[in-house]
């Protein structure tokens, strides 16, 4: 059984595999987790292939693009025609198209040790490191290349999920 669901959050969405043995879904989109039974089913079905084709549909209304998708023909229709074509490039394929060596884009892309750090983990490490206040966290965090405004917002968040105190200006990860 296939269910077309949407996330209340975004409006995403997605085709969820047995729904009525899942007690949650994550949105494909935004990450947002809602329990299966708080879904709207928009279709259901038990071929993957039609569900499919029911979420193509929703999705071509929901942009005001119906005539388009009608002219389109089916999903599966689609994916025969891109096989005819030999199917998806891939990326190898797709650097050396581009002009792109592969071996040097896989290397400069190389883990070196040190890694690379989303913003969130910048500014997590500067609550380890000791940086207490709103004020050294942003300097940390910029001196990181991470923008003073978002460092601000990440904190705020940090804190608003619970994953962080604030007390008397003094900020802690918990």
């Amino acid at each position: 059984m296939y269910a077309v669901v949407g996330c209340r959050s975004c409006g995403n969405y997605w085709l969820l595999a047995d729904p009525d043995e899942q007690d949650s879904a994550t949105c494909s989109r935004c990450g947002t987790r809602h329990p299966t039974d708080r879904l709207k089913r928009f279709h259901e079905s038990a071929e993957r292939a039609e569900a499919a084709q029911a979420r193509a549909k929703l999705l071509a209304d929901k942009r005001g693009q119906s005539a388009e998708f009608e002219r389109a023909g089916g999903v599966a229709e689609l994916e025969r025609e891109v096989d005819s074509f030999g199917g998806a490039v891939d990326d190898r394929e797709y650097l050396e198209r581009s002009g792109l060596d592969p071996d040097e884009v896989e290397s400069a892309g190389a883990d070196d040790g040190g890694g690379s750090r989303t913003r969130e983990e910048v500014v997590r490490d500067a609550l380890r490191e000791g940086n207490r206040t709103e004020e050294a966290v942003v300097e940390y965090a910029t001196g990181h290349g991470v923008p003073a405004e978002a460092a601000r917002d990440l904190l705020e968040k940090l804190a608003r999920r619970g994953e962080a105190t604030e007390s008397r200006g003094e900020y802690r990860l918990l």
